[in-house]
């Protein structure tokens, strides 16, 4: 069973950040507008925010790996009706 780092995770990530290790991403407008359309394509499912950003980013950006827990990203479809990699 997967259990939340909680502060001591939170704050690894943030030194990722600072370190240039992880880069965080403005979506574009286009990008919020993709979003949109997923959160409506997945509603049964439902799709929130995060999910569909991570989508339409994994779109512009070209990649199929996306590093995650949720399970519902193994349903989720990029444009081009190709699965996503999940890691780990």
């Amino acid at each position: 069973m997967f259990q939340a780092g909680g502060h001591t995770a939170q704050s690894a990530l943030w030194k990722l950040r600072k370190d240039g290790k992880l880069i965080l991403l403005d979506l574009t407008s286009e990008e919020a507008d993709r979003a949109a359309v997923l959160m409506d394509k997945y509603h049964d499912r439902p799709m929130d925010l995060a999910d569909a950003s991570i989508v339409a980013a994994a779109e512009r950006l070209g990649t199929r790996q996306v590093f995650t827990l949720d399970n519902d990203f193994r349903i989720y479809r990029l444009a081009d009706g190709s699965a996503l990699e999940l890691v780990p």
